[in-house]
């Protein structure tokens, strides 16, 4: 089944075809760690994550590299060490973490490669120094400076005149420059920030060479695929073509650019100044990753989204009967039939189209209402491909029960269980009163009980 995907640079949907099959690569920017992700961060986490599962379907998890890197050296993180006193390197080795713990969370896979951009200056310095010879840039005062008008192509990716190019950028006036449009490869650096010894002095490099030099060690000087969300179409991806397609004279840099939309929460631009600010720890707080990340695939990843509390309680739901689903289909053993891990079509169409993500939910859906109906020898069959095509989108990851009962702590568990202890006691006492404050009680907190005649044989969680 071909793989169809929007390219941001032609504006339209186009078949994927990698330049070599065995071989597949994936460059997706990461986050510049200086402070707890946001829910915006995460959605392009779970956008590439899907595309990773699917492009490991179709050509082998040995053909397909996702390199997804770290930004440990900018402005940010200078600034945030300069309001906190605390050491840079300190603020970059908990922010990292606290993002992979987050991410770990969404169920997203870790990359193939994650690398540093202060792991990788040398590779910046090689290629600033051939934009210079080029005469693709040039050194003012200390700094490095790309030249935008020697580039004929430059703003070819956003679409974008000259006016708003310069608008958008919010290029900083300096001059030194020969063009307002110039922007920086590499920059003094003053003492007491991080810095490196280069042919222009001690400085550190400009955001946007960090990309074009990590993504061309780890997969060479043409992409098959880079992504990110669609507010660095310009000018970070802009100026990742135009640096390294001058630094690679006929060399293509992407075949396929993918743009994940906007996301926006309670119809509002997301600001610390509105209030609205929601790091991905405070989503969790509130929900299982699971369902952050179901909400976040019930939109098309190029259409906005909005982040509501209503849409977080719908993914519940949603999430809750699929894996009641799972629960009622039973176990099913290592040994099956040998169509065991066929695909589904529809779901796989879906997905296949541009990851219609939206679409292969429905699909997902309509498998568990015939998942439901089975009771029989084809139920393991059903369920294993079910399970699969849950896989390719990275939800119902876990038991069910230990889904239902939502085991958050030991302790949290020893007391429910030990509250249906007491009226399990209580029932065999015949004081249903103090039975049914018990139940009562659970249920208050989100425990619902399931009785049989015999008793309690389980309960589960509904928020």
């Amino acid at each position: 089944m071909a793989l169809t995907l929007f390219n941001t640079q032609t504006r339209k949907k186009e078949l994927f075809e990698p330049l070599d099959a065995a071989c597949v690569g994936m460059y997706v920017c990461g986050p510049t760690v200086y402070d707890l992700a946001h829910i915006g961060n995460a959605r392009p986490i779970i956008v590439f994550d899907v595309l990773y599962r699917l492009l490991r379907d179709i050509y082998g998890a040995d053909s397909v590299t996702y390199v997804r890197n770290i930004t440990d050296v900018d402005d940010k993180i200078n600034a945030a060490a300069q309001a906190s006193g605390e050491p840079i390197s300190a603020i970059t080795a908990r922010t990292t973490q606290a993002f992979h713990d987050d991410i770990d969370e969404l169920n997203a896979l870790p990359p193939d490669v994650e690398p540093r951009a202060t792991e990788h200056i040398g590779e910046m310095i090689d290629m600033i120094e051939t934009l210079i010879a080029s005469g693709h840039a040039y050194e003012a005062e200390g700094h490095v400076l790309f030249h935008v008008p020697s580039d004929d192509d430059y703003g070819k990716l956003s679409n974008r005149d000259r006016e708003e190019m310069l608008a958008g950028a919010r290029v900083e006036v300096a001059p030194y420059k020969r063009d307002p449009a110039d922007f920086v490869l590499w920059k003094p650096s003053e003492e007491g920030l991080p810095g490196w010894d280069s042919p222009w002095g001690r400085g550190r490099p400009g955001w946007h060479i960090e990309c074009s030099a990590m993504s061309r060690k780890h997969l060479g000087l043409t992409l098959d695929i880079h992504g990110g969300g669609a507010d660095l179409v310009f000018p970070h991806h802009e100026n990742e073509v135009a640096q390294s397609e001058c630094a690679s004279p006929g060399q293509p840099f992407v075949r396929t650019w993918v743009h994940n939309g906007f996301l926006s929460v309670n119809g509002e631009k997301m600001s610390k100044s509105l209030g609205n600010f929601i790091t991905i720890r405070d989503a969790l707080d509130g929900a299982p990753g699971e369902v952050l990340r179901l909400m976040m695939l019930s939109t098309h990843y190029r259409h906005p989204l909005d982040w509501t509390e209503e849409g977080v309680q719908q993914a519940r739901t949603r999430l809750d009967r699929l894996y009641r689903v799972l629960q009622n289909a039973g176990e099913v053993s290592e040994t099956g039939s040998d169509d065991a891990d066929s695909g589904d079509p529809g779901f796989d169409a879906a997905l296949h189209d541009d990851l219609n993500t939206p679409l292969a939910l429905s699909e997902l859906e309509r498998q568990a209402d015939e998942l439901s109906k089975l009771d029989g020898p084809d139920t393991g069959r059903h369920r294993r491909t079910f399970l699969a095509s849950a896989g390719m989108l990275g939800i119902l990851q876990q038991d069910p029960k230990a889904w239902f009962k939502g085991a958050d702590a030991a302790e949290d568990v020893s007391h429910i269980e030990a509250q249906i202890a007491l009226r399990l006691e209580a029932r065999n006492a015949k004081d249903f009163g103090t039975a049914d404050n018990i139940r009562d009680a659970l249920a208050e907190n989100g425990i619902i009980l399931e009785d049989r005649p015999d008793g309690t044989t389980d309960w589960r969680r509904t928020g």
